[in-house]
């Protein structure tokens, strides 16, 4: 999902820097910024990625850094880039320091088509790269997320403040992946905090005709509780393939027989599948507390939210099958009035009224998993 960093080198001071990097823990920041000097201080803050310049010393692993940065006053930010970027130093030292099995970040600012082609060639060496550019209406980051789309690398702007953050996400609608926030007001980072956590996931979702519905028997279900309150036509995707995910909708919605638990989704069956963060899926039976899922609406609006518990029950189990273009889906769920899904119409419907031929939303991507991973390979789940 977004993310951001918050650059804390800039301050005159290490007790300014130390309130940088503070802010930035309290605001939801995945990682700073430091120089060398403050890894010990930020390192007792809190648990965050500390991204520090490359050094010997933290080279070595004895610096505590968790992310290296290579490029910062090197080929980076150097005005003019040899002819020969394949053999560019900072490629060379990224790659040395991934053999070691440390993470690396490259650093560039745009300033010409070769620093992009540079951007490129560190980015399929790295885990991380950082792209900032002085003037935005001009930064080639179009080319650059459509190239390293299928690379293994984070790619984050270099940003000043919550606006140019908001434009790099929507980049290509895809968006960068993160933002290093380099600014002097510490405003900012409250600011692109709020931000991120407006920013959401495009999850693709199609109807599905109802096959079939037939009750199976008790089974072991699982209620999903979250530290987050989820909105009337939220919920999360579960299903028993995991190329068929069905929308189960949170306990948002009041009835006769139980107050509104906004928190929870009631997801089903122990062996299903359950869509986190990064496209990858768990199953329900290994959730608990700390973990990461996906909460979705019937847009396909998606953002992270966070296991607080995990209740696994005997109760009555129903069949839900589908069929969407061809190919049938299927999952169990409790058998009760207050288990919905949602239908084609967006709306909430419970499984109590659900009928044959009836239209439920589902995401149905045409990819298998291997381990949760989305890969291209033919899987077959009955």
């Amino acid at each position: 999902m977004k993310f951001f960093w918050v650059d804390c080198t800039s301050g005159s001071s290490q007790g300014d820097r130390k309130l940088f990097a503070t802010t930035a823990l309290e605001s939801g920041a995945r990682g700073v910024y430091i120089k060398e000097e403050d890894i010990g201080m930020v390192s007792k803050l809190g648990d965050i990625d500390i991204i520090a310049d490359w050094s010997e010393t933290v080279s070595t692993g004895k610096g505590l850094a968790d992310i290296i940065m290579v490029g910062k006053g090197g080929e980076g930010q150097a005005a003019e880039i040899p002819p020969s970027i394949e053999g560019a130093s900072d490629i060379i030292k990224i790659k040395e320091l991934k053999r070691k099995g440390i993470k690396t970040c490259g650093y560039i600012e745009i300033r010409s088509k070769n620093h992009e082609r540079l951007a490129a060639l560190e980015a399929k060496a790295a885990d991380y790269i950082v792209v900032v550019g002085k003037d935005w209406t001009v930064i080639p980051m179009e080319n650059l997320i459509a190239e390293l789309q299928g690379e293994d690398v984070r790619v984050i702007a270099g940003v000043r403040d919550a606006g140019e953050a908001k434009l790099a996400f929507e980049t290509l609608e895809v968006g960068v992946d993160g933002v290093l926030l380099q600014t002097d007001d510490i405003s900012d980072i409250k600011k692109v905090s709020r931000l991120t956590g407006k920013i959401s996931e495009k999850t693709e979702l199609k109807p599905a005709k109802v096959t079939k519905l037939k009750q199976v028997g008790m089974g072991d279900r699982v209620c999903v509780d979250t530290a987050s309150i989820l909105n009337i036509g939220e919920g999360m995707l579960v299903g028993s393939q995991s190329n068929g995910l069905f929308l189960v909708h949170s306990e948002t919605l009041e009835t006769e027989y139980v107050a509104s638990r906004p928190f929870r989704v009631n997801a089903g069956a122990v062996h299903a599948y359950i869509m986190a963060p990064d496209g990858k899926t768990r199953y329900l039976s290994e959730l608990k507390a700390g973990d990461e899922v996906i909460a979705v609406d019937a847009k396909g609006n998606s953002r992270p939210v966070i296991v607080g518990r995990v209740k696994i029950e005997k109760r009555p189990m129903i069949l839900v099958e589908v069929e969407s273009e061809g190919n049938i889906y299927k999952t169990l769920l409790q058998n009760a009035e207050t288990i919905t899904l949602i239908g084609a119409d967006g709306k909430p419907v419970s499984i109590a009224r659900l009928k044959v031929g009836d239209e439920i939303m589902i995401y149905a991507p045409q990819m298998a998993r291997h381990f949760g991973m989305e890969i291209d390979e033919t899987i077959i789940e009955r």
